[in-house]
């Protein structure tokens, strides 16, 4: 038996979204200067295919915050583990996550960002699960919008692993759910 339902989304169709966004960023912030903030560490393969394909000067940091510990479903409990090193006052920054699920991790974030005074902030997703919503936010930028299916790979996990897979995969429920 395999351990995914399904292929969501393939390595191409990835490919192909990335640069779309990429290419709306830029034509929005022409001849600004981006301080791109990843949310580790389910975003960094697609914050680092993003960055490669901005065509404008941007400086990236990391972040990390977590609310779903070693579950399918957010605790509710957003915890930041790892802070940037950047002053983003004045700046314009986009903070870059994997997905948007509940929505309670990113509302956390937003409001922590938004008290040190940016330029501007937006946020920047991979996959927008909106059906699961939770909270009021919005997303800027957003590649695909996708069923509530727990899907993992192009560093999406469950429990650490899969994050290597080259496409977005529905994991079977089995595998979570024993």
């Amino acid at each position: 038996m395999s351990e995914y339902k399904e292929t969501l989304l393939t390595k191409d169709e990835i490919e192909n979204a990335v640069k779309g966004v990429a290419y709306r960023i830029h034509k929005d912030y022409e001849g600004e200067e981006l301080l791109i903030v990843c949310i580790l560490k389910g975003a960094f393969i697609f914050c680092a295919d993003l960055v490669r394909n901005l065509d404008l000067p941007c400086e990236i940091d990391f972040i990390s915050a977590s609310s779903y510990g070693s579950s399918t479903v957010s605790s509710g409990n957003v915890r930041i583990h790892k802070d940037i090193e950047y002053d983003i006052a004045g700046r314009h920054v986009i903070l870059v996550e994997d997905i948007v699920d509940s929505g309670l991790t990113l509302s956390r974030l937003k409001s922590f960002f938004l008290s040190r005074n940016p330029a501007s902030l937006k946020i920047c997703c991979l996959l927008d699960k909106k059906e699961r919503r939770q909270t009021d936010i919005e997303v800027d930028y957003s590649c695909f919008t996708i069923p509530d299916a727990f899907v993992v790979g192009y560093g999406l996990d469950y429990d650490s692993r899969y994050r290597n897979l080259p496409d977005i995969m529905v994991l079977d429920e089995s595998v979570y759910n024993h």
